[in-house]
């Protein structure tokens, strides 16, 4: 998938409710399309829409795709049920860490983007760069 073309946030945005969110979206996607783990129509719906063959909306429309979705919802609702309280606490720090992580990146990201460039170009001063009288 790395020689394809890949959406940007701004791709997303039919079903996003902001730019923060359409980046969210993407990256969740892209997560998904990466990830062995994944397989199947999941990870095959993922790539459809990063590739921009497919758009959102009608991902989210097509039945093979919400249904994948909400199986693996209920794959990890039922591994939730079966964690020891060991096990929870356990996932619950793992998730505070990779949450914090997560945080510390869309900080960084969004400082980015909407951060003063550093590459601004302006054109010479008028007066010819002699003081005022």
């Amino acid at each position: 998938m790395s020689n394809e073309r890949q959406i940007q946030d701004e791709d997303l945005m039919d079903v996003a409710q902001d730019h923060e969110q359409a980046a969210r979206l993407r990256k969740a996607l892209k997560v998904l399309a990466e990830n062995p783990k994944v397989g199947g129509k999941l990870q095959e719906m993922a790539q459809e829409v990063l590739s921009g063959r497919m758009g959102m909306k009608e991902a989210i429309e097509t039945p093979g795709y919400m249904d994948a979705l909400g199986d693996r919802m209920n794959q990890i609702r039922h591994a939730a049920e079966n964690q020891t309280a060991a096990e929870r606490e356990e996932s619950r720090a793992k998730f505070a860490e990779w949450q914090k992580k997560q945080d510390e990146e869309e900080d960084r990201e969004r400082a980015e983007r909407d951060g003063p460039s550093l590459n601004l170009v302006t054109g010479p001063r008028r007066g010819g760069g002699r003081g005022h009288r």
